[in-house]
């Protein structure tokens, strides 16, 4: 049966009943925690990080346009879902949303909207020997007595007699509950330094490790987390896409295969007893048919996988079972994901496809006659193919889309203006799915009469081509073009996108880590990993027009010591460099290149607005001196600037310390 949207007041859009466990932060009340059996919207625009899929608490979903609420009994209180930041009355908590009245001003969030307003004292709380009050004040970032984290918002209760602090959720709740998922023994309220070394200190129901607080039956060595004691799972669900029979709570320490992804579980499945059927919780109303970024068509949920060419899964990259469920392409019979790795934030938009036709495809150009194109780019002229390689170009010689040089390669020229485009760029898709983040991207050409440089997301470099972009994350097309599991000419492996910023590998070109390490192509199988900036670097450079082309290197064992054409100083082996067959020499991949090679030459390009610079080829016999470190421009481009007198800039990190910062600092005290 399908599911039908509801139009409820609470929200923009239309909500759907959800059967989906989430860990997310209702949308309504504004509270982060478990959600089971809510509410959750279809609209890309209200996925984000934090919130998959635009979650409600069934509770908040249904929550009426307006109430009367006795904690102000003068007036009735109607939702406003924009109320700018404004303090709750009653818990003392930031909100943008919440419960208003139009003559007092008066404001509430959802989630006390929903209970009783809290006592301005409590006599004889649960967790202490002497009366709280509570305060007004802001949160001074002091620990919860009770459960140790930090009050960093809302109005908390104080002892006046010893000054301690607790939550409003903490101070007064029972020291034993009767809980549905452990019904045999009552669970005892401990904190975690209490318990034995050896007592379970993870909750039995959500995994969640807790380093303070929980609830515990010694008998049974069962404990939940605070969240899971207040919101507890259903002891049943029924979900008929998911199972055709009713699934139960099987709330202990259980090792399983889930019948559905297929990976390992440790703890409280769903089952059915009279199939033998176990699914993780989180595997339960997965979505029918998605997009994610690591492909280019929709893919589908399926039952069983089976046999198929190639069976690691797209986003991990680790082994899938094929008598399993999964996520399978119609289009692309080798591509297979597991079921739990495309609903991650980072991975899926948030948005369920089933039912919503296919989106249509605009090609880049139109084909106007033999070997001629109109592309999107350029409309106002025509395109000519050049493909037999006689119009060999050098270096001066640059495809808009991508800055790099043409030479001899296939590509689409105007007769009119010299506007050139590769072949390959010319084809690049007008919309695509990056890895990078799990959105659309949408393919950009810059302004011909205003040229505009910006920071590729992927690999920080200063560009002034063709760019991907969604939201505010700009791609270049460099970085745009990856694949995941191709194999490069720079290692035996294929590699794969990596981003950890808590565990950056060093980049095995540069051997930097760091900024540009964020966002890397890592190797499953050897712990080889590089930066995307290294990733783009050109496998062959003209350096200068009367000398054979350099070739990048991919480091080497030293016999000797190397030393750097360009700069004199020492070259380390390791690292990669360019090299010249002919002569022999070697130079630093940063003096080839420099900070500004995939600007434009000869243009005036505008850079955030308010910076504005011709890109300069360093060709000259005299090489100028950068007006921010005062050394000669030794790289193969510099920027001249007019401010108002001319200066020039050697590198990146000269124009930001010469032109940004001081701007930005004089703009923030205007």
């Amino acid at each position: 049966m399908e599911v039908t949207a509801l139009e409820l007041p609470i929200h923009k859009h239309p909500l759907y009943p959800s059967t989906r466990f989430l860990y997310a932060r209702c949308e309504g009340c504004r509270v982060r925690g478990h959600i089971y059996g809510g509410y959750r919207c279809n609209d890309s625009g209200c996925y984000n990080n934090a919130n998959p899929g635009g979650s409600f608490h069934k509770e908040c979903g249904e929550s009426p346009s307006e109430i009367n609420h006795p904690s102000h009994p003068e007036h009735p209180l109607t939702f406003n879902a924009k109320t700018g930041y404004k303090r709750c009355h009653l818990c003392g908590r930031l909100i943008r949303s919440g419960y208003c009245c139009a003559i007092c001003h008066f404001v509430i969030d959802m989630a006390c909207a929903q209970k009783p307003p809290p006592p301005p004292a409590i006599e004889h709380p649960m967790f202490h020997e002497h009366s709280v009050v509570r305060t007004k004040e802001a949160p001074l970032m002091d620990p919860c007595k009770i459960c140790k984290c930090l009050i960093d918002e809302g109005y908390p209760y104080e002892c006046l007699t010893c000054k301690d602090v607790f939550h409003l959720d903490c101070v007064n709740q029972s020291r034993e509950v009767n809980h549905s998922s452990h019904s045999s023994h009552i669970l005892e309220f401990f904190t975690s330094e209490s318990l034995p070394e050896n007592a379970e200190k993870t909750c039995i129901l959500c995994g969640e490790e807790s380093e303070n607080v929980l609830y515990h039956c010694s008998k049974c060595n069962f404990s939940i987390c605070i969240d899971c004691k207040r919101n507890p799972p259903p002891l049943t669900v029924q979900h008929t896409k998911t199972h055709r029979h009713t699934l139960s709570l099987l709330a202990r320490r259980v090792s399983f295969t889930c019948n559905v992804c297929g990976m390992q579980g440790d703890r409280s499945p769903y089952s059915c007893i009279q199939c033998s059927f176990l699914v993780h919780r989180d595997c339960i109303d997965l979505p029918r048919v998605i997009n994610i970024n690591r492909h280019d068509h929709r893919i589908s949920l399926t039952d069983h996988i089976g046999r198929r060419g190639n069976l690691k899964c797209g986003v991990c990259h680790q082994s899938v079972n094929q008598y399993c469920g999964g996520y399978t392409c119609s289009t692309c019979p080798d591509f297979v994901v597991h079921s739990s790795c495309p609903t991650k934030h980072r991975v899926w938009d948030g948005v369920e496809l089933q039912g919503i036709p296919e989106e249509e495809v605009i090609p880049p150009f139109k084909v106007v006659g033999d070997n001629l194109i109109q592309h999107f780019s350029h409309e106002n002229h025509i395109l000519r193919l050049e493909s037999d390689g006689t119009s060999t170009r050098d270096e001066k010689t640059r495809c808009e889309a991508c800055v790099s040089p043409v030479y001899s390669d296939p590509v689409y020229s105007c007769e009119q203006c010299g506007f050139i485009l590769h072949k390959t760029c010319a084809n690049l898709p007008r919309k695509k799915r990056l890895p990078f983040r799990n959105i659309q991207f949408k393919l950009y050409a810059p302004d011909m009469d205003s040229y505009e440089a910006f920071e590729c997301y992927a690999c920080k470099t200063m560009f002034s081509g063709f760019r991907y972009k969604a939201y505010r994350i700009s791609i270049d097309v460099r970085c745009g073009t990856f694949s995941e599991l191709e194999s490069y000419d720079f290692h035996d492996h294929p590699a794969v996108y990596y981003n950890d910023k808590k565990a950056s590998p060093r980049c095995r070109a540069c051997h930097q880590r760091g900024e540009m390490s964020q966002h890397m192509l890592s190797c499953n199988d050897c712990d080889f990993a590089l930066d995307f900036r290294c990733f783009n670097l050109p496998r062959v450079v003209k350096h200068k027009d009367d000398e054979p082309p350099l070739s990048l290197c991919y480091g080497e064992d030293p016999n000797g010591k190397y030393w750097c054409d360009i700069c004199e100083g020492e070259t380390n082996p390791k690292d990669w460099f360019y090299t010249c067959s002919h002569s022999g020499v070697t130079l630093h991949v940063q003096c080839v290149l420099g900070d500004f090679s995939f600007l434009m030459p000869r243009r005036m390009i505008k850079y955030r607005r308010y910076c504005k610079f011709e890109v300069v080829p360093n060709d000259h016999c005299s090489r100028p001196f950068c007006a921010c470190c005062q050394s000669r421009c030794i790289g193969p481009f510099f920027l001249k600037i007019s401010n108002p007198e001319i200066i020039y800039i050697c590198s990146e990190g000269c124009l930001k310390e010469k032109i940004i910062i001081p701007f930005i600092e004089v703009r923030s005290t205007i």
